[in-house]
């Protein structure tokens, strides 16, 4: 009888692990991952906020990489060609003490806020909320920067697993806006 149950139970859980899997697999299908993301000013907006017929250019980062500061300056550099692009920056830090405060510094260090094609925030209220597919998981992310870039359709026309040269990254804009 026990040993009936323990057999049910390690089949059950095998069907959730494989189903999990292949979902996970299958989610990115060229389109924007449903996100909600709490903003440094405590307020949540989600892909629906987007402006439509634009592009947009998702950009998972942490406060504390290297490689995201130093792709989030040589942006801030080149954000002439940048501004025509929706830029949605999305970080996994939690948002207790000390994490939302290294949101804001990282805000207010790169002075994002100036820039009002660029949103920023932080997906970890929703890792467990239904309905949203997190953006880490989404897209298979592991390692920082991770950017994917959609043109006017929405449609993914080029992503990085890793910190891009500026120049590429660029040009890969510059396709996604004509």
């Amino acid at each position: 009888m026990i040993l009936t149950m323990i057999k049910r139970l390690i089949f059950f859980l095998s069907l959730v692990i494989i189903a999990g899997c292949t979902n996970a697999q299958n989610k990115d299908n060229g389109t924007i991952a449903h996100y909600r993301i709490l903003k440094p000013d405590s307020t949540f907006t989600t892909w629906k906020d987007l402006k439509k017929g634009q592009p947009v250019m998702l950009i998972y980062f942490g406060t504390d990489c290297p490689h995201c500061q130093k792709l989030t300056t040589e942006m801030k550099q080149k954000m002439n060609v940048f501004k025509n692009i929706q830029i949605v920056m999305v970080t996994f830090s939690k948002t207790e003490y000390p994490w939302m405060g290294m949101i804001k510094n990282f805000n207010r260090d790169y002075e994002l806020s100036k820039y009002k094609n660029i949103i920023m925030g932080t997906e970890y209220p929703e890792f467990l909320a239904l309905g949203f597919y997190p953006v880490q998981r989404y897209y298979g992310v592991q390692t920082t920067p991770y950017i994917a870039i959609y043109n006017r359709k929405g449609k993914q026309t080029k992503a990085f697993s890793k910190e891009p040269k500026i120049e590429d990254l660029v040009a890969a804009v510059k396709r996604a806006i004509l």
